[in-house]
């Protein structure tokens, strides 16, 4: 006689489900989960926008693969740069190594260890130069991920491009310049927050007038999420900061139209599909909803929210490394069916090193996979409609909203960063995360569950110890051939205008063209505003 059927209805309910970010679930969803107004979905590539920024999405143009790229000298990342476009890459993204992120020059004795570690060196306008040698950079879109010393890069890159026959309102792409996110997560910060705002601003209002194509910042989510928030903190914290941004620069006198078409953002995509999809959504209606109501942009191009999307480095396990090319599929997706406009995959080996070429390749081939052989890419929104995810989706619009509340309540975004608030609320998620992992009621395959087995020693990319003298002399030799009293002469201006209220971008295009470094125009930078010394935040 056969056993009865098992009903496993009773487990089923009995045990409580949450979304990563902790968020309970429910067993079904139905229409009545879902708000009734018609207006909160629409159609793609209309307002909210929720369903997509444009009418047809990836039927018309698939997103920009844009790897993120940097590591040693510059003419090493040139070389990877050229690897990735020989393979089908569309787009060209730059990590900077650690000394370039926090405004040291490679010889400075705190960037000791660290030259071309985790990035590309750039000490002066000759790296940049040599960084895109070959490189026509008034065809090929370039994104550069640094945000403090933003505008040293961008005036090195102006000229670089300049001294390769492209002129600045031909170039292309994004610097993401967004300092309100280094205060609170990423830590990687020159100046202090007043002063480091209006150098942005400064930033923002010279590409405006200057740079029709370029992206003057890329308002982040993905260091937020890394750090350890949940998805509607992402959500919540990055929103505000850009709507930050445009308040600074309505506050300079400058029509919102004239410069909210080119802000774009840049979010993670962590592991809870779903809940990833409904935060990118969510995010769409906010911005469009914000922008035309709150700061009164008459232009349809104000509205919409356009995103690069990065695949989450904190879901990458140092213990069964292949494990992750599985991981970055699937948030990969999770990036495509949220609708972004360009997409990062991590390489499986990143919690290990810097990555191989191969793991490289198997991260853009990974692209190539979910845009030509899923059917992904067949239809616009296809999860559009969905019970769960429109409600989860709605779910995301109310918490950030009640965020944006609290932040108010304390007087705005900046003053909330100086007040260590959003910084209190991302410790406390992830140490709540954390507390999860470790109690094993949220599972991390070959972490705390399903750990027997060996991939074997996985091939690490090693970084030459001698490229960090290499890349000493090359900083050296150029402030031996420089004419140094033109540049103490650009210092000196630079210095005198931070003291006004005059942009201060056209006299570092000026310390560029002089050859001055960057650590150089930091350090003067901040012989007038000083440094900054973060409160803690327990």
């Amino acid at each position: 006689m056969s056993a009865p059927p098992v009903n496993r209805t009773k487990d089923a309910v009995a045990v409580e489900r949450t979304t990563l970010s902790g968020e309970p679930i429910k067993a079904l969803y139905g229409p009545e989960d879902v708000r009734p107004h018609e207006e909160n979905i629409g159609n793609p590539g209309e307002f909210p926008f929720t369903r997509g920024v444009y009418p047809s999405m990836y039927r018309g143009r698939l997103w920009t693969m844009r790897q993120f790229a940097g590591f040693g000298t510059a003419e090493e990342t040139n070389e990877r740069f050229r690897y990735l476009l020989d393979h089908g890459q569309t787009g060209l993204s730059t990590a900077f190594d650690m000394p370039s992120l926090m405004g040291h020059d490679s010889d400075h004795p705190k960037s000791f260890g660290e030259v071309g570690r985790e990035g590309v060196a750039i000490d002066t306008v000759d790296d940049m130069s040599t960084l895109f040698s070959g490189i026509d950079l008034g065809d090929v879109t370039v994104s550069m991920t640094i945000n403090a010393p933003a505008a040293m890069m961008m005036a090195f890159y102006v000229v670089a491009a300049e001294q390769s026959g492209v002129p600045a309102d031909k170039l292309g792409g994004t610097v993401q310049a967004d300092i309100l996110k280094e205060y609170i997560a990423q830590k990687e910060w020159c100046f202090p927050v007043d002063p480091a705002m209006r150098l942005l601003g400064d930033m923002m209002e010279w590409c405006t007038r200057n740079m029709p194509r370029w992206h003057p910042v890329s308002i982040s989510g993905y260091h937020i999420r890394e750090a350890g928030s949940t998805a509607a903190q992402e959500l919540a914290f990055t929103l505000k900061d850009g709507l930050t941004y445009v308040e600074e620069q309505i506050a300079r006198g400058i029509d919102v139209d004239d410069f909210a078409p080119r802000l774009s953002f840049f979010f993670n995509a962590q592991i809870d599909f779903f809940e990833e999809i409904a935060k990118y959504r969510a995010a769409r209606r906010i911005w469009a909803r914000e922008l035309k109501e709150t700061y009164g942009a008459k232009n349809p191009r104000s509205w919409l929210m356009r995103f690069h999307t990065q695949t989450a480095g904190v879901s990458l396990t140092a213990q069964q490394p292949l494990n992750n090319i599985v991981r970055t599929a699937i948030e990969a997706l999770a990036g495509v069916l949220g609708g972004t406009q360009s997409l990062h995959t991590n390489s499986y080996d990143e919690a290990l090193a810097l990555p191989t070429e191969d793991a490289v390749r198997i991260a853009l081939r990974t692209q190539q996979i979910v845009a030509h052989e899923t059917g992904v890419t067949n239809t616009v929104d296809p999860l559009g409609g969905s019970y769960f995810v429109e409600a989860l989706t709605d779910r995301m619009e109310e918490q950030a909203y009640a965020y944006f509340a609290k932040i108010d309540e304390l007087g705005g975004m900046v003053e909330a960063v100086k007040r260590n608030y959003p910084q209190r609320e991302i410790a406390d998620a992830a140490f709540e995360l954390q507390e999860k992992i470790d109690d094993h009621d949220r599972i991390v395959v070959g972490v705390n569950k399903y750990t027997e087995g060996d991939d074997g020693e996985t091939p690490i990319h090693r970084i030459d110890p001698e490229m960090e003298r290499k890349q000493i002399g090359r900083v050296q030799a150029v402030r031996a051939r420089r004419d140094g009293a033109e540049v103490e002469r650009k210092l000196a201006e630079l210095r005198a205008t931070a003291a006004t209220e005059a942009n201060l971008m056209p006299v570092m295009v000026e310390c560029a063209r002089a050859h001055a470094t960057e650590g150089e125009m930091v350090e003067a930078l901040q012989h007038v505003w000083g440094a900054y010394t973060e409160s803690p935040v327990f």
